[in-house]
């Protein structure tokens, strides 16, 4: 009988958590979409030979890693409008912060995804004439993709869990529709195991996706 009734009322707030869930997965694509960019041209500087690159991928990488999410989502959207001057909507300063989050992640994937490769074959590449960006391009990077889609797949999932803090600045994902929902019924432990459901449900599909990838493309492949 508790659990018919749980399941009841749950299902009569689905729409309501669904619409958050659109929005965490919106949030997370992009931001780990952006990260990737990010973190492929940070990651490349931090094995740069050039030091000051080097050096400023480092901090960029040191400040991210070693500061709160929260405190990054705050400084975007309090902060950063006391310096330029004007306010920054919610979901700009989520996709903003996350993924500056994400990308100093990424960044360290992607340097050792590059220097797991064998070095030898950049000697070659470049014995046979080959630029440094030519080897990376082409020799390089196509085989570091391959032993990056693990750990990859793991920041995914991290910063899917991680985007429930944007709720601190009421952009309604899905963490914030749960609160709004039970701040308003008083029903926290029903809409918080029917959140949490969700949650599981969205990573362990990527988990599932990521393992079929790795099997696809033989990233276990020596």
């Amino acid at each position: 009988m508790v659990l018919k009734n749980w399941f009841t009322y749950v299902w009569g707030k689905m729409p309501i958590l669904l619409e958050g869930t659109l929005l965490t997965i919106q949030l997370t694509a992009i931001a780990v979409g952006f990260g990737f960019i990010i973190g492929t041209f940070v990651g490349m500087g931090r094995i740069s030979k050039n030091k000051i690159i080097k050096s400023i991928c480092a901090v960029y990488i040191d400040f991210i890693r070693g500061t709160p999410l929260l405190v990054q989502i705050l400084i975007v959207y309090m902060g950063l409008p006391q310096v330029i001057g004007r306010a920054i909507p919610a979901k700009m300063a989520a996709i903003i912060s996350l993924s500056i989050n994400s990308g100093a992640y990424v960044a360290e994937i992607v340097r050792a995804g590059i220097q797991s490769i064998d070095k030898g074959q950049t000697e070659a590449a470049r014995s046979l004439g080959m630029t440094h960006a030519q080897t990376m391009a082409y020799i390089i990077l196509p085989q570091a993709v391959k032993r990056i889609i693990p750990p990859l797949g793991n920041e995914f999932i991290a910063m899917l869990k991680d985007s429930s803090l944007v709720s601190v600045i009421a952009l309604e994902e899905l963490m914030r529709k749960a609160q709004l929902i039970y701040t308003r019924d008083y029903r926290p432990l029903d809409i918080l195991i029917a959140a949490s459901i969700i949650y599981l449900v969205m990573t362990f599909s990527i988990s599932k996706l990521v393992s079929f990838l790795e099997r696809r493309l033989g990233t276990n492949d020596k």
